[in-house]
């Protein structure tokens, strides 16, 4: 089949029409890692009668134990059909091994120093070519983390992110044990004689995840842990990122609590950049949590108007009035 892009062999595996939406997946191999079996998923979003209008692209990355349908369900809801209905060139990218990105040969070794210095410059180079325009990046937890990274590690930049947005994003949350390294090297020891993860079995969602990202995170985690890989410091490189920046905390998440979603935003470099939490003490009418934050009925009304908002103005204070921002979003 021929190349659906001048970049590397990109291969259309399916174009099908999901109700009012289009939805058409790209088989990408960049071969521009050590592992020439990576394969990856991106599912692009469309009207499906108005096939030619193409708005502002926009990609969607998921977090842990997840795939593309954090952002839109066989039944068209998600954020990511909401902003396609809104008019922008949503692209949803899986991570290898995750929903229809094959698991690759080291599969079991994959990290965020993969996703960060090969997958996301391949997939940002794909659609910038495919929209013709540089594309805003959102990611969610993992996702979030993995697009910090390669900003960070200067992997991708002005050419290829518009703007970058975090959910539920941090490395600053501290693990104790950890900081003891008998117990780190214990854990270690034990994760080694698996491959991943299961996502079932931990009841974290429907994916595995490779063992590979558990032993890094342990590695940032520990007594002279830091976040990033032996070749670059992407938190120190972080405060260099000068692109606009939106991140999002949740009230009622435990896992990436807003203190520590803070610190993060606080490290980037941006003059352009905004912080919302999404509580009940901020003007949201819930607490919202970790997944809730994105995948709800109260963020379908409270919190997706306000991405749509950001991914239109940057510099626009998204809460500069915020009784009147409510009750707007609201009505």
């Amino acid at each position: 089949m021929q190349s659906s892009s001048n970049l590397f062999p990109v291969a259309l595996i399916s174009a099908e029409r999901r109700g009012d939406l289009s939805e058409d997946v790209y088989r990408l191999k960049p071969g521009n890692s050590p592992d020439g079996t990576v394969e990856l998923a991106v599912t692009r979003l469309g009207l499906a009668d108005e096939p030619a209008v193409r708005g502002v692209p926009v990609i969607l990355l998921h977090g842990s134990f997840s795939n593309r349908r954090f952002w839109f369900s066989p039944k068209g809801l998600g954020l990511g059909a909401y902003l396609a209905r809104l008019g922008f060139d949503v692209w949803i990218a899986e991570m290898r091994g995750h929903g229809l990105s094959q698991r690759n040969q080291n599969y079991r070794n994959n990290r965020v120093a993969d996703y960060a210095r090969y997958d996301l410059p391949a997939i940002g180079a794909f659609v910038r070519e495919q929209s013709d325009q540089v594309p805003h990046w959102i990611g969610h937890s993992l996702g979030g983390i993995t697009l910090a990274a390669a900003l960070g590690g200067d992997y991708i930049g002005e050419a290829l992110v518009a703007s970058a947005a975090f959910f539920g994003t941090q490395v600053s949350r501290t693990y104790w044990p950890l900081k003891f390294p008998p117990v780190e090297w214990s854990g270690r020891f034990i994760l080694k004689r698996f491959a991943q993860l299961s996502g079932s079995r931990l009841k974290r969602g429907p994916e595995d995840e490779p063992i590979g990202l558990a032993l890094e995170s342990m590695r940032w985690y520990g007594l002279f842990g830091r976040f990033g890989d032996a070749d670059k410091d992407w938190w120190a490189g972080l405060a260099d990122v000068k692109l606009p920046v939106l991140a999002v905390s949740a009230t009622g998440d435990h896992q990436d609590p807003a203190w520590a979603c803070q610190k993060l935003f606080d490290q980037v470099g941006s003059e352009h950049k905004q912080f919302i939490t999404l509580g009940r003490e901020q003007g949201f009418g819930d607490n919202f949590g970790h997944v809730e934050m994105l995948v709800s009925k109260a963020a379908q009304t409270e919190v997706w108007p306000l991405v749509a908002r950001w991914l239109t103005d940057q510099r626009t204070p998204l809460l500069g009035e915020k009784t009147d921002l409510v009750t707007a979003i609201r009505a």
